[in-house]
């Protein structure tokens, strides 16, 4: 499916998600260039949210930027298969290959604030991330590496604790959300 189709199609779970969706769809209007990071005020960004099969484990990383325990993910960076983008992103980050989409469909679809950093030694200004996310099934036995460049750390942790181990409210909103979607629709 096209990656815009996909954005289309996809169902928002509250008025959050109604409204970023509703947006999100207005940027892709409006930039040419937001499946690119050459776009600096808004582009598109993919995540992973990982669990182990008995859905009672996310897989988290400490991201050196945030300093914060967080999901899996990144910029399309031009890629239209944003599925294949978020388990890029998870292999590269987490250093796994034992894994497989829960589901084909976005689980979780938010507008991210970046706020100004410096990455690789330059400073990169504050913007937004239209953000899609996929449930992605992940073998806990598996061994997990640090992306260093990236993060400082790799672990499961008991899913009834990954908003209490992110210090960003922000994101604790969306992790909340996403583990409400898995308890109601057991995917």
């Amino acid at each position: 499916m096209h990656w815009i189709e996909a954005i289309k199609d996809y169902i928002p779970y509250n008025e959050q998600e109604q409204k970023d969706k509703e947006v999100i769809l207005h940027c892709i209007q409006a930039f040419e260039d937001v499946l690119t990071r050459q776009n600096e005020i808004v582009h598109i960004t993919s995540s992973a949210f990982a669990v182990n099969s008995s859905r009672d484990k996310v897989l988290m990383v400490y991201h050196n930027i945030y300093n914060s325990w967080s999901w899996t993910g990144g910029h399309a960076d031009g890629e239209e298969n944003l599925l294949a983008v978020a388990v890029k992103e998870l292999k590269e980050e987490a250093g796994i290959t034992k894994i497989r989409p829960a589901t084909t469909d976005i689980i979780s679809m938010d507008i991210l604030t970046v706020l100004g950093h410096i990455k690789k030694g330059r400073y990169v200004s504050p913007h937004l991330h239209l953000s899609v996310a996929y449930l992605i099934e992940a073998d806990e036995n598996e061994a997990v590496t640090v992306k260093v460049d990236e993060n400082s750390g790799v672990r499961w942790i008991p899913i009834s604790e990954a908003i209490r181990y992110s210090n960003e409210p922000h994101m604790q909103k969306v992790y909340s959300k996403i583990i409400s979607k898995i308890k109601e629709t057991g995917c």
